[in-house]
């Protein structure tokens, strides 16, 4: 080690230590994929959290009233519902907005209240598809926060943990001409003044003024 010059050393000693630049591309290489990998699955998660939540935390709530598309029987039993009626219509988690459409088509100004702002957005863009946009109105908002008082027409694709409530409600809000069509299940307590369809196509038509003079309730 004697004979050997200090500079060869110490040359020697650095070039040990110093990593081909090959290496140290592929490396950096291998870091931006992993960032990357980490930040498509990150940003898939919240895509997906943000999508799926409005249509999971309605089934989290005390009283659930999931989404069903209305059938195209159903729709038009809840026409022939309306038939001779005049006045605004509601309604009362309107989904994709397929009722309120329909109503709007017959003439009604109508309004729908749905908690999933997806199907709020989706349904106004179809009124504006079929034209209608102008006499179909939606909004963001819960059935319990709303007071039904000014619309003449009420309908409502309803669950039966829900109808009692929802009876209590309405008779308290709705003026005596109004009419309340439930779709699907009928109301517990009241007797329905027409009846159409059958199955889960079958529609209940309820007027105020008859569930009006029964014996209220305690």
């Amino acid at each position: 080690m004697a004979g050997i010059p200090l500079e060869t050393l110490t040359e020697e000693s650095q070039s040990r230590h110093v990593l081909p630049a090959s290496f140290e591309a592929k490396s950096l290489q291998k870091s931006n994929w992993g960032f990357f990998l980490t930040g498509l699955v990150g940003g898939t998660l919240v895509a997906v959290y943000a999508v799926a939540t409005p249509f999971i935390t309605p089934a989290l709530r005390k009283v659930c009233l999931p989404f069903v598309p209305a059938t195209t029987k159903q729709i038009e039993n809840v026409v022939k519902m309306l038939q001779c009626r005049r006045g605004s219509l509601v309604d009362i988690g309107s989904g994709d907005g397929r009722i309120v459409i329909a109503a709007a088509k017959e003439g009604f100004t109508a309004v729908g209240y749905e908690l999933n702002p997806w199907l709020v957005w989706y349904s106004r863009y179809h009124a504006w598809r079929e034209g209608v946009h102008g006499s179909a109105k939606f909004y963001i908002s819960d059935l319990w926060k709303v007071t039904f008082s000014q619309y003449s027409n009420v309908v409502i694709f309803g669950v039966p943990q829900m109808m009692l409530q929802l009876e209590k409600k309405l008779e308290l809000e709705l003026a005596d001409d109004a009419r309340v069509i439930a779709c699907r299940f009928p109301f517990p307590h009241w007797t329905p003044d027409h009846v159409t369809g059958e199955g889960i196509d079958t529609v209940w038509a309820y007027d105020a003024s008859t569930f009006r003079g029964r014996e209220k309730r305690p």
